[in-house]
């Protein structure tokens, strides 16, 4: 199970609390608050905190005190324009704060987004949970023949089998080497006193990157948005998608407004080079454009064409 027994007791302690305040809060948000969305096998992502609404987008953009003395229209426009047009400072106004547990391979891929305060489970401390990320059958494929980051067909039958099972004897092994290597029993006593035990630092590098870790993540709005840019898409790994579509599932919750001018201007958008306008202009004038005529080359002309629907 993600959650322990201690962790849903914590969690249910934490939602039967409430506070009285003064800053604007969001109901829908706040349903979700403390509740943890359950990614891949042992994974999750939840919400702890939060900072702003779509009214401080348009309050830091207007630099103004009222709030409701426009209407829901007039900030929706206000903050699709924002978004067109990357004004992105009064998106930052907003910040979020998510717990997050995931494999290690995909934290260090999501580490790369430099622009967030983190902080993970210290290995040097604390021993990590025996769990491990195995891949459901359905996203166990090959290397991908045309793309050098990308998976390809999926496995099945024998070849299938074998690479589950290595990647469970491997993971079980090294976390049972590792738990011998530490030499702690669940209290932090020795298993054989005989026996020093190696350092909680050193024996960790002999986990797996299947290995679970957790962290606290927190960004702002603006930063938020690239992330899910680049995560969320359809391109991205799986193992990191399914966080960002959750964590966007949080952020529709949060700011509506905002999250539907993201989906529409960055998500569901494309970014055409001003040699690919022209290819675009010239296809409207009626002019036959093909790949060697169009001034780009065969990556960028097949890109355009899938922007385009179009096949050749």
């Amino acid at each position: 199970m993600p959650l322990t027994d201690a962790q849903s007791a914590e969690i249910a302690a934490l939602r039967t609390q409430s506070a009285t305040t003064a800053r604007p809060t969001v109901p829908a948000l706040e349903a979700m608050l403390y509740t943890p969305i359950d990614i891949l096998d042992h994974g999750f992502v939840r919400v702890i905190d939060y900072m702003g609404d779509d009214a401080a987008i348009v309050q830091a953009a207007r630099v103004s005190y009222g709030r409701g003395t426009r209407r829901v229209s007039e900030d929706a426009g206000l903050i699709r324009y924002l978004m067109r047009h990357r004004h992105s400072t009064p998106f930052e106004m907003c910040e979020i704060k998510y717990h997050v547990k995931l494999p290690i391979f995909v934290a260090r891929q999501w580490i790369r987004h430099r622009t967030a305060n983190v902080n993970e489970y210290s290995a040097r401390y604390s021993i990590l949970d025996r769990e491990f990320y195995i891949p459901a059958p359905e996203h166990l494929a090959a290397q991908s023949l045309s793309n050098r980051q990308g998976r390809g067909d999926v496995l099945s039958g024998d070849e299938a089998a074998d690479v589950l099972a290595l990647l469970r004897d491997d993971a079980a092994r090294n976390y049972d080497h590792y738990a011998a290597m530490l030499n702690e029993d669940a209290d932090g006593n020795p298993v054989d006193p005989a026996r020093q035990g190696l350092a909680r630092e050193l024996a960790r590098m002999n986990l797996t990157l299947n290995t679970y870790t957790q962290w606290y993540w927190k960004t702002d709005l603006h930063n938020l948005f690239h992330f899910l840019s680049l995560r969320a898409d359809a391109h991205a790994q799986y193992e990191i998608r399914v966080y960002a579509e959750a964590m966007l599932r949080m952020v529709d919750a949060w700011v509506p407004l905002a999250a539907q001018a993201f989906r529409d201007y960055r998500l569901g958008a494309a970014t055409l080079s001003a040699g690919m306008l022209e290819v675009v202009k010239r296809m409207l004038s009626g002019q036959p454009v093909t790949q060697p005529d169009s001034g780009l080359n065969r990556r960028e002309w097949t890109e355009l064409m899938g922007v385009l629907g179009r096949t050749g």
